[in-house]
């Protein structure tokens, strides 16, 4: 943490009254993507034991309240809680299924205060040399 941190400052619209309400923001979204982990995930022999790139993207929208306006770290919706509980939950944990995994990540996001929709994938990387991945997705909507 750094040893100064500026005051908060409200963030004005740069065209205030000049922007339809048509074209006001519906939804808000934060999103951690392409989250790199090594796990220990499958149920296949070969796989128990041996960690695996598991790829996680995850997107929240949240509502407005919960979307700061003013320029603070104290008001922000946390980037680092999103990394860091993802890390947690999968370190030093086996896992058969990413579905699992999705799931857990899912469950522990949602019920964060502000929450008004979700997505989180999951998908292995290296399962078949001819696709680009294998995964799974939960999503609220």
């Amino acid at each position: 943490m750094p040893e100064f941190v500026p005051p908060a400052t409200f963030i004005e619209p740069s065209a205030h009254g000049l922007v339809p309400n048509r074209l006001g923001a519906r939804t808000r979204k934060l999103f951690l993507e392409g989250f790199d982990l090594h796990v220990d995930i499958g149920f296949h022999d070969f796989e128990v034991g041996s960690p695996q790139i598991l790829r996680v993207s995850i997107e929240v929208w949240v509502d407005a309240d919960h979307f700061p306006r003013c320029d603070t770290v104290a008001k922000a919706w946390d980037y680092d809680f999103l990394r860091q509980a993802v890390l947690r939950l999968v370190e030093g944990r086996r896992f058969n299924l990413q579905e699992t995994v999705a799931h857990a990540i899912y469950d522990m996001i949602a019920a964060r205060a502000g929450v008004v929709g979700l997505k989180v994938s999951t998908r292995k990387p290296d399962v078949y040399p001819d696709c680009q991945a294998v995964g799974v997705e939960l999503s609220s909507f």
